[in-house]
């Protein structure tokens, strides 16, 4: 079944949409006056003139698009970014131009992908000692290159 999100469009661009039936994204284009360049490692917060209404139990987390990415070299920050069920600001974009060109975003191009995901709240249970398992302290590449 899907999710209902409550949207508002103040842009001139159509819906985030699916591009395709398969698609776990849907793009969301950029809401600006003029064109923005972005010199190499650079960062913007682009608009989009939309605002949603997201249910309790959800989020929509906002992803780059590998296009933008190996075309452009134009990608998210803090990335996966995530909006709240509670948020009801505009959604806005932080992208970074990783060229080593200065690179262009135009009103209208398609900046970035919402995934809509369903979220749980977590409880902290305070205890004095934590389960051992075979990997127990191992981290940031303990296991190898392999």
């Amino acid at each position: 079944m899907p999710v209902i999100l409550k949207i508002i469009n103040q842009s001139d661009n159509p819906l985030p949409a699916y591009a395709t039936s398969g698609s776990s994204g849907m793009d969301i284009r950029a809401f600006i006056t003029g064109a923005v360049t972005l010199q190499p490692m650079e960062r913007y917060l682009v608009p989009t003139g939309i605002f949603v209404e997201i249910p309790e139990g959800f989020e929509v987390q906002v992803r780059p698009r590998s296009g933008l990415a190996i075309k452009q070299g134009i990608t998210c920050l803090n990335t996966p970014g995530t909006i709240d069920a509670d948020y009801r600001g505009e959604v806005k974009v932080i992208l970074i131009n990783l060229s080593n060109e200065p690179q262009t975003i135009h009103s209208g191009d398609r900046i970035a992908q919402l995934v809509v995901q369903q979220v749980e709240q977590a409880i902290w249970a305070p205890v004095e000692m934590l389960s051992s398992t075979e990997r127990n302290e191992g981290g940031f590449g303990h296991t190898g290159k392999k």
